[in-house]
């Protein structure tokens, strides 16, 4: 063994290293205004909500006395909260499924290969186009009691007016429909999109086959869509927790706090009672739901992921 390659080795070594480091430099400095920008507009405000919840507060936000939990035990000893808690399930158990559901139809009609098809992709996915507060306003004037159509058109029916957004029995529903709506365009895109990155050679075979077309459907369409389905049901159960903007602009959380789901409250707490320790609590009550909730999603939904 020659005495110089250890010596040559370690000389290699040492170049190797005095390479790499520039390129971590140049790597970390790429990343620094993405680094910043997650620090101050969520790392630290996440932190900083975190903190509050352990403290009683002035109506600036400023901590005064340390009080360890007592925020999060009285809030699960509130029937306010608890009711906020019940709307918010309740509201994502409507509009998630059934948007995806109605999402998926509109898809699966807009991937056919037919004349004119253009015209109706555009017009399933034209809710993207409009901002949460004009698609919310529409809806207000649509539910009036008094102007609203919906009511015109049950009134035909023999069917007599009907408070949707004043009588708590209708409330949520409303709210649920109208977000059921405004979704629909984002949800049909992607699925579209997933719909037709599927091979058609699978279909071409399962004619060949004579397999249905509700076969195909269960065989093929839906374990090759499932990475979509996956991401698109995972990504509408986060936005349905964080809900706001239509409640804001068509109920303020009411009547009798019926649609006061928990993103609302945690409003209401921090910017009209200024309790912003009790809103801070809250806000971390809502990460960690919606934490279990992605994670249980990971855990079950993904063993029925089919990867191409």
């Amino acid at each position: 063994m020659n005495v110089t390659e250890p010596i040559q080795a370690e000389r290699t070594e040492k170049v190797k290293k005095t390479r790499t480091m520039p390129a971590a430099l140049a790597g970390f400095g790429y990343l620094l205004p993405s680094i910043l920008l997650f620090g101050v507009f969520l790392f630290y405000p996440m932190l900083r909500t975190i903190y509050l919840s352990f403290f009683r507060t002035d109506t600036q936000g400023n901590p005064l006395h340390f009080i360890g939990l007592d925020n999060f035990i009285l809030l699960f000893q509130s029937p306010s909260f608890l009711n906020s808690m019940k709307a918010t399930f309740l509201f994502v158990l409507v509009t998630v499924p059934i948007g995806i559901i109605i999402a998926f139809a509109l898809a699966l009609l807009a991937n056919e290969k037919v004349r004119g098809i253009g015209f109706f992709r555009t017009m399933f996915s034209s809710t993207m186009g409009m901002s949460v507060a004009a698609s919310s306003v529409i809806w207000a004037f649509m539910y009036n009691p008094a102007i609203g159509v919906i009511n015109k058109v049950l009134n035909v029916f023999g069917i007599g007016d009907v408070q949707w957004l004043l009588d708590p029995k209708f409330a949520l529903l409303s709210v649920a429909i109208s977000t059921i709506w405004m979704n629909t365009g984002f949800t049909f895109l992607i699925l579209l999109g997933g719909l037709q990155n599927i091979d058609d050679q699978l279909y071409e075979s399962a004619r060949i086959s004579g397999v249905g077309y509700w076969y195909q459907l269960r065989k093929i369409t839906i374990p090759m869509l499932s990475p979509t389905l996956f991401f698109i049901i995972t990504v509408s159960m986060i936005n349905a927790f964080q809900t706001f903007g239509q409640i804001d602009i068509l109920t303020k959380g009411g009547p009798m706090d019926s649609t006061n789901v928990i993103v609302y409250s945690i409003y209401k707490d921090a910017f009209i009672n200024y309790n912003v320790g009790s809103a801070s609590a809250q806000a971390v009550i809502l990460f960690f739901v919606i934490l279990v909730v992605t994670i249980l999603q990971f855990k079950v939904g993904e063993r029925k992921v089919h990867y191409q």
